[in-house]
């Protein structure tokens, strides 16, 4: 039996395909869900609104024990890059829906360089529609044959897939106890799967040790992850896309600054 949190989420995405969908993973994975994985609160909280401590209240309600609150010591600073990550991951690991683009046309900004990336993506998602973004999605990053851009470390480090980038890569999450979600068939070094891996520790959903977030996105992601962003800002197939691929830069570029400060 589904919790009431669980079940709030999948009515805000339109139903168990909907979440499932924008989650990237399958109908199935969803169905036989009886609460929100703790690995897929962030995500699911990006994506639909409903607040954590209504999807998982036995590790975000008042009055939770502090020893099984993962959470417990996560400021509002880490929150929000854990937001801003699910964010992404959402956008790069399929095109948007209906529900989603009308919530990011909600968005506002202001007049930092990420506040109006945030504005600009808010204007482009109410410009838009699915039919447009789903096409723009896929002449990006899936085409036929191939997408105008391959979001992968791999390929942007070495010029080509499943290389000693990927390899290095899981040997870090493996020591760090993440494994690969189910129903997730994209390489781990795919730009989504990488930013969401960075929510959830940012988040604190997996019980890695301090500075595990700036061993990955040092090792695994500044290499590389801002040319991405770049490259998607010039695509010639962007147009919704182009102010996520602004979004991601000036994100990152903040990321960037705050790992080079002294620990």
């Amino acid at each position: 039996m589904r919790n009431s949190g669980l079940n709030e989420a999948i009515s805000a995405a339109g139903g168990i395909s909907g979440l499932a969908r924008q989650l990237g993973i399958s109908q199935p994975s969803v169905s036989n869900w009886t609460w929100v994985p703790a690995d897929r609160v962030v995500p699911v909280v990006a994506l639909t609104g409903v607040r954590r401590a209504v999807l998982r209240p036995d590790l975000y309600g008042e009055g939770t024990d502090a020893a099984v609150e993962p959470s417990a010591e996560i400021d509002e600073i880490e929150a929000a890059r854990a937001q801003q990550y699910a964010l992404l991951a959402a956008l790069l690991v399929r095109a948007p829906d209906a529900a989603m683009l009308e919530k990011l046309s909600g968005l506002r900004g202001d007049a930092s360089p990420l506040g109006i990336a945030y504005a600009a993506l808010g204007e482009a998602a109410s410009r838009t529609d699915v039919t447009k973004v789903e096409r723009e999605y896929f002449n990006l990053f899936i085409g036929l044959g191939r997408g105008e851009i391959l979001p992968y470390a791999s390929y942007y480090l070495t010029g080509f897939l499943h290389e000693r980038p990927l390899a290095r890569l899981r040997e870090d999450l493996n020591r760090l106890g993440i494994e690969r979600s189910e129903g997730n068939y994209e390489p781990e070094d795919h730009a989504a799967i990488l930013c969401e891996i960075m929510a959830s520790l940012a988040g604190g959903r997996f019980p890695a040790a301090p500075g595990a977030d700036r061993e990955i996105f040092e090792k695994h992601m500044a290499p590389w992850i801002g040319r991405f962003f770049a490259d998607v800002t010039r695509a010639e197939s962007a147009e919704f896309y182009r102010c996520v691929g602004a979004l991601g830069q000036a994100f990152i570029e903040i990321e960037t600054e705050a790992f080079a400060l002294p620990s």
